[in-house]
């Protein structure tokens, strides 16, 4: 690492995607006594740090101070509140980095003194196991380098896309918001199979496995989803039948409709957390 990422990375919130956070970076190769997490439970500080050997605690100001990256992992509503304690102690260059959804980067770069690089970053919950995928957008005062830092910080908690900030909202309606589609999905699979006979347990055993098998196999070879489907429909069976259903039944519109739904929203919320 150069110089920035010889100072410590300060976590700021230590909840599920901040712990998340956390876990990622110590795996990424900084060592505990390099990182801090601030976080205002008491019992969750304390837990972060046992676990962890990390300093933990809750006054922002002295474990933000000399910090080479800040990661921000709050609820949006606490993020001005958050950035007028860090900005008295950050270090110029320091560089910041926020999954906080649907806070815009301007509201950063108000908060903060002029020319820190700000790095905005819309994960998805299977970070927590290692398996997510964050789209990434820089500000106006963070280049190359700052995203190679980001990137960098996250890629043990899967994989890491670049895109333009204007596109977060349809990342967020896609991948940010698409593990509750792919569960939605799988409660479906599952219950059709108890209600053809099997029992829960197989049955959500099976629904699992078979959409984790699934994407595997898309994410493997690379083939569009269509050429993989077709691999699987022989002329006049199952399959075919099967899928001649969800069409019927509006499943793919559906889905599209649901997209552009978290599509509006994300944008009404990113509307409010940057007035």
């Amino acid at each position: 690492m150069g110089e920035q990422g010889q100072a410590p990375v300060v976590v700021v919130g230590g909840g599920v995607m901040g712990g998340a956070l956390l876990a990622g970076v110590l795996a990424g190769g900084w060592a505990p006594e390099q990182v801090r997490v601030v976080e205002r439970d008491e019992v969750r500080a304390a837990a972060l740090a046992d676990r962890h050997g990390v300093r933990a605690g809750a006054d922002i100001a002295a474990l933000a101070a000399g910090a080479g990256v800040v990661l921000i992992a709050v609820k949006p509503a606490v993020v001005p509140s958050v950035l007028e304690s860090l900005a008295p102690v950050l270090v110029s260059g320091v560089l910041v980095v926020s999954v906080a959804a649907g806070v815009p980067i301007a509201v950063y770069e108000r908060h903060l003194p002029a020319g820190t690089p700000v790095v905005r970053v819309m994960p998805n919950t299977p970070a927590l196991i290692g398996k997510g995928v964050a789209a990434i957008a820089a500000g106006t005062c963070a280049g190359d380098a700052h995203l190679a830092l980001a990137e960098r910080l996250l890629a043990a908690t899967g994989q890491v896309v670049r895109v333009a900030e204007k596109d977060l909202d349809a990342v967020t309606a896609i991948s940010g918001s698409g593990p509750a589609y792919a569960f939605y999905l799988i409660d479906a699979m599952a219950e059709a199979g108890v209600l053809l006979g099997l029992s829960r347990e197989v049955a959500q055993l099976l629904a699992v496995a078979t959409v984790e098998g699934a994407a595997a196999l898309a994410g493997a070879t690379g083939d569009h989803p269509v050429v993989l489907r077709e691999r699987v429909s022989s002329p006049g069976g199952t399959t075919v039948a099967a899928v001649a259903e969800l069409d019927a039944h509006g499943v793919r519109a559906g889905v599209v409709a649901a997209a552009r739904a978290a599509h509006t929203r994300s944008v009404e919320l990113g509307a409010v957390a940057g007035a």
